[in-house]
């Protein structure tokens, strides 16, 4: 055994607050001094206003709770993210319409004659036009998100990570560092397994089963089609899609380059990978706003030494 073969797996760290905000002042950052001076400032006002009529410890006392619910505020959190955002999403999901229909224009309202019993004034409120982040798709298979940017996909393959020895484990952890590392924008990777039946393609084969010349080979495709059916029946056969997206607001030029980059990266990590055409990209998409709908069996081409991924491993492998 060499010595490279011998050597510890390699570990990367990733921290988890990379998307942290800046600390300007007493470990508190703009937001959270923001909303604590603009308090002060309107608490000084009122004092300012009311020293002469409100004894101090009453104006005291009533500032107590001002202040602890603005301290909460600027420095609490709920589920992962700030509380002030949180409540301005909460805000704007409970004042948006809770019924959406596709739609390229306003909605028209029912006839005056038809009626319901529900809604205020026995009206049921009108829907309202739902409007997707995607605008539409490039002839380069881009998806165009309007203001902001513009995104690539990229269609890869995983890779056998556990059956690999610690020396080509390390490289292909150094491979996939290098391609995150020269990410200049927002980044996602979407993995879906979706369930796969094989009982249309063992119905195909039974169908040209006796147009094949020679018997023997009638009974082979006839015994691959009944292995195909056993599978089906006793397992639950899955089939993974694997997409990178990137983005970027410099254009459409900038969105296909950082694409074309992220197939070379990868292929450094022997992944195969792909950039999606127009037609596959709206696939993808549907196929991820429709996670029940017939999933397509397409997938990149595996250069040699590429691995398959096996539906019912433990993770081990890596994207």
């Amino acid at each position: 055994m060499s010595r490279r073969d011998d050597e510890a797996p390699l570990r990367a760290r990733v921290p988890a607050d990379v998307e942290r905000a800046d600390r300007i002042a007493f470990n508190l950052t703009g937001r959270q001094l923001v909303i604590l001076t603009v308090t002060g400032l309107v608490l000084y006002a009122a004092w300012t206003a009311l020293a002469t009529v409100v004894p101090p410890l009453v104006f005291a006392a009533c500032c107590v709770p001002i202040l602890g619910a603005a301290f909460y505020l600027a420095v609490g959190r709920r589920d992962g993210i700030s509380l002030d955002v949180w409540l301005r999403a909460a805000l704007r999901h409970y004042r948006a319409p809770g019924r959406l229909v596709p739609s390229e224009g306003p909605i028209t309202p029912a006839p005056a004659w038809v009626s319901t019993t529900r809604g205020p004034g026995d009206r049921l409120p009108l829907p309202a036009p739902l409007r997707l982040p995607a605008k539409g798709i490039t002839a380069d298979g881009l998806v165009d998100l309007g203001p902001d940017g513009t995104t690539g996909l990229v269609a890869a393959s995983t890779v056998a990570f556990g059956l690999r020895t610690a020396a080509e484990q390390n490289g292909l952890v150094a491979g996939f560092a290098r391609w995150l590392h020269s990410l200049d924008g927002p980044a996602q990777i979407l993995v879906r397994a979706q369930r796969v039946d094989l009982t249309h393609v063992a119905d195909r084969i039974l169908a040209y089963a006796p147009e094949l010349p020679d018997p023997a080979l009638e009974d082979a495709a006839r015994s691959h089609a009944a292995f195909l059916e056993e599978v089906a029946t006793r397992r639950e056969l899955l089939h993974r899609h694997i997409t990178v997206a990137v983005r970027s607001k410099r254009g459409p030029g900038h969105a296909a380059h950082q694409a074309a980059e992220t197939v070379r990266a990868l292929s450094g990590c022997e992944v195969a990978a792909r950039v999606l055409d127009p037609a596959e990209a709206a696939g993808t998409l549907a196929g991820a706003l429709n996670p029940c709908a017939t999933p397509s069996l397409s997938s990149p081409p595996v250069s040699a030494g590429a691995g398959r991924a096996v539906p019912d491993t433990d993770g081990s492998e890596a994207p």
